[in-house]
């Protein structure tokens, strides 16, 4: 009986991961007829995806009832069928989508006669039909719907599609957006550090949450995107997927949730993706989220139930060929993307830009930019997309049928206004009210102040007297306060490790910085407390903390507002045109100024701080151009775990590029992790170039190694910006910093200098010692060869030598020792660890 028992189990598996025979058939009205992956991750069935429409059905492989791939999903109506659909696997090897009420071919696999013999639904979630010999006649990896998952390959053969959008993979490696197949209004490229011509690239998704590149062209595959919670640990999914927005996203599906939660996003701002909103609308933002409306009352939506179906003339310039007027539109745009953009653009002032699309027949928009550029773009009218929002620095001008009527603001017109010059009677009701109230407010404030001293007031007053106005004590916001004071985080001022940064504008009109942190693990004692730490850290060259908010999930730091932003828009940016170039003694001025903020940190505060994420993005600078260190004391609070001991595998911190050869060699870090990134960061100063640029100029050779090449040569004038060429330069103070960041540089932390003596170094205190050349490279460290695996896009290291001694002199650098120098292994204790971004 028992072995009776054990061959029906067998049986019973065996038929439920066999292959699907043809002749098999999924009915959308059978919401348990479905097709299951072996391992029951994957199902093929009907869902119902369209929560406006619930008798539409639509056959897909879905993960935790998230769809992965749709039949159809290119037919006209999306693949919907109604409660008669199925989709049927024909014995001549066809498999079709059916419409239950018309028995109409809604799709086909396009497989008829090709000896297909059977299916199957892979693990990965790749339906294959199969014959004896071929094992992938046909497969939904190679005829992919919007959506791309691990273990799928995406060539420059493929396209996915949602809509009028689509997102191709072009053959020099780059990531395309395109609007109905030809406006791009998304093209990223490849890193400039890959000097190659791709033959035949393809794009892959790694469990992991890293999108890669790969091509017989390269060495090994390119990380091209990260998704913000790579590497984390758990049963999840992470998938590629085209929305029917026209954004690029990656989503993480823990298995089990049904939930998923975006982790990248290819635009940040959706208003900027083309025609989001229809033809003539015009996108802007709500508190939150963005939303779609008509430029003005001479317009009106397409659809009255979907705004994003855009908006048509309520009058159509060809009934009005003699009274045709512009439509002024403040601080909007009209999207002009290639290959518009060649075509519609030229030099003209917001007059000329306006009268020339007046009088121009073939114009019907145009936009005039106040952004110093002087350039008009002008708009024919096959399709317009517009784009409001208060911090645009541009105005937009629509051709109507007079008189324009614009959209009514929040403030409308005055009461007087409405009412001939008459004010009515219930106008004066209210404003005798809130006057009797507004002194009662008033005795009342000057009471609660006359008394707040006394006893029974102390207890009350001295919470928030020590809140808002203790010396380094952060101020508390809530959540809504801050939305406010960032218009539903609105203006982004960029993004990091740690989260994105708003620009804010608070109650006391002060301007500020707005950091929504991501990935906190703490509770709300130990956040306030880590707070109090940063908010207590003053220094000239350290951004401070003004506040925070901790109040549900959400989690912000509220910082000074830094006017010129951070030190890579100055160092590698192309545009010089606005004032954006430093010279040399600005740029000697930063680069001390960073020294000593990072020597605070280091040596003069109460607890050593270790950064360890030492880059041009975290050095801002204010309005004087006085050099600030950011985001110091943050990854404490995204992992509060033990982290002294941390390997490459779980969390390192930091930024590649940036990285001391120790963290990748999984050695004890210190603060001279720090001087090795500031190192790199000083050198990118002198010569504008990233630390790991390889081109023509550096001889295909990492930057940090070709300086050191210069060098010794002599060459100073070759490490230099070129853009400073022209410019009067202290030479001393070049090469006094170009042997500085070649000791900070150094691969061993024992020769590395302390950031007390690099400020002295930089101050000309004392005579430099020639550095020798750097050794560390991406590949190599003190006796460890390294290992990169294909599967996680990670680098670790097997140490084959003993760690070398933190204890070491800095005789033998050409430094005499210092009492800071002995503070090595006591500073290692602070280390703060997140992860790489």
């Amino acid at each position: 009986m028992r072995l009776l028992f054990i061959l029906f189990t067998i049986l019973i598996i065996t038929i439920e991961a066999a292959d699907i025979l043809p002749n098999s058939t999924l009915s959308a009205s059978n919401p348990n007829s479905k097709w299951s992956s072996p391992n029951n991750t994957f199902s093929l069935s009907f869902l119902q995806l369209d929560p406006t429409n619930q008798s539409s059905y639509f056959a897909a492989i879905s993960y935790n009832n998230i769809p992965i791939w749709k039949a159809g999903a290119d037919t006209v109506n999306g693949g919907a069928v109604d409660i008669s659909g199925e989709l049927r696997f024909l014995s001549n090897g066809d498999l079709q989508l059916i419409s239950g009420s018309s028995g109409s071919v809604v799709w086909s696999s396009g497989t008829v006669n090709r000896g297909v013999s059977s299916a199957s639904l892979d693990d990965n979630g790749n339906f294959r039909l199969k014959n004896g010999t071929v094992s992938n006649i046909w497969s939904t990896f190679d005829n992919p719907t919007d959506t791309i998952v691990p273990g799928q390959n995406f060539t420059n053969n493929h396209v996915l599609r949602s809509g009028l959008y689509s997102f191709s993979l072009m053959n020099n490696g780059n990531l395309s957006l395109l609007w109905n197949g030809s406006i791009v209004y998304y093209n990223s490229g490849l890193n400039s550090s890959v000097n190659v011509n791709l033959s035949s690239p393809s794009l892959g998704m790694q469990p992991i949450g890293i999108l890669s590149l790969s091509d017989p062209s390269l060495l090994n595959p390119v990380n091209v995107v990260y998704s913000s919670d790579y590497a984390d640990e758990g049963n999840i999914l992470r998938f590629f997927k085209l929305d029917n927005d026209g954004n690029l996203r990656i989503y993480s599906s823990t298995q089990g949730s049904g939930t998923q939660n975006v982790r990248w996003a290819a635009l940040t701002d959706q208003c900027q993706v083309f025609g989001y909103c229809g033809n003539f609308g015009v996108c802007s933002y709500n508190e939150t989220d963005p939303t779609c409306g008509c430029p003005s009352q001479n317009f009106e939506l397409t659809d009255p139930n979907d705004s994003r179906k855009g908006c048509r003339r309520i009058v159509e310039l060809s009934n009005c060929p003699s009274n045709a007027t512009m439509l002024q539109l403040d601080n909007a745009k009209f999207l002009t993307y290639p290959p518009e953009l060649s075509e519609q653009i030229f030099s003209a002032g917001i007059s000329a830009c306006r009268f020339n699309c007046l009088v121009n027949g073939a114009c019907v928009a145009s936009t005039s930019l106040a952004d110093g550029t002087g350039m008009c773009y002008i708009k024919q009218p096959n399709f317009v997309s517009g784009y409001q929002a208060p911090t645009l620095p541009s105005t937009s001008f629509l051709k109507i049928c007079g008189p324009a009527m614009p959209n009514p603001t929040a403030v409308s017109d005055t009461v007087q206004e409405k009412n001939g010059g008459r004010v009515p009677g219930w106008v004066v009701a209210v404003v005798v009210v809130a006057s009797v109230l507004g002194l009662i407010l008033l005795e009342g404030g000057l009471w609660c102040w006359c008394f707040r001293n006394s006893s029974k007031f102390a207890s009350l007053s001295s919470q928030y007297a020590l809140l808002e106005y203790a010396s380094g004590a952060p101020v508390q916001f809530t959540f809504n306060q801050l939305q406010r004071a960032t218009k539903g985080f609105k203006e982004k001022l960029g993004a990091g490790g740690f989260g994105a940064v708003y620009r804010a504008v608070l109650a006391n009109r002060a301007v500020a910085a707005v950091k929504q942190l991501e990935g906190i693990e703490q509770g709300e004692k130990q956040f306030r407390m880590e707070v109090a730490t940063i908010s207590s850290t003053h220094h000239l060259n350290l951004v401070r903390l003004i506040g925070f908010c901790s109040e549900g999930r959400h989690r912000l730091l509220v910082y000074e507002f830094m006017k010129n932003g951070s030190l890579d828009k100055f160092l590698f940016s192309e545009d010089h045109s606005s004032g954006r170039l430093l010279n040399w003694e600005q740029r000697y001025n930063i680069a001390l100024g960073t020294a000593r903020g990072i020597t605070y940190l280091h040596e003069e505060c109460r607890d050593c701080i270790v950064h360890c994420d030492i880059k041009p993005e975290n050095i801002l600078l204010d309005e004087n151009y006085v050099a600030k260190v950011s985001d110091f004391g943050l990854a404490k609070l995204i992992n509060p775990k033990d982290h002294r001991h941390r390997t490459l595998t779980s969390h390192v911190r930091g930024t590649r590029g940036y990285l001391a050869p120790e963290w990748l060699a999984n050695l004890p870090i210190t603060s001279k992790s720090d001087v090795y990134s500031y190192g790199m960061v000083l050198l990118e100063i002198v010569s504008g170039k990233r630390n790991f640029e390889v081109s023509e100029e550096t001889n295909q050779k990492k930057c940090s190694l070709w300086a050191y090449e210069e060098f010794e040569r002599g060459n100073m004038e070759a490490i230099m910006d070129k853009k400073l060429s022209n410019q009067e330069m202290d030479m001393e103070q070049v090469m006094r910093a170009i042997q500085v960041s070649f000791w900070c540089i150094q691969e061993q932390p024992s020769q590395r200098p302390t950031m007390g003596k690099v400020v002295q170094m930089l101050e000309g205190v004392f005579e430099i010692d020639r550095p020798p050349a750097p050794k560390a490279t991406e590949g190599s460290f003190a006796g460890t060869s390294l290992n990169t695996s294909s599967t996680s896009g990670l680098s670790t290291f097997a140490a084959s030598a003993p760690a070398p001694s933190s204890s070491s002199s800095f005789q033998t650098a050409g430094f005499q020792s210092s009492a800071s120098a002995k503070n090595v292994d006591r500073q290692s204790s602070s280390l703060l660890h997140s992860e790489i971004k």
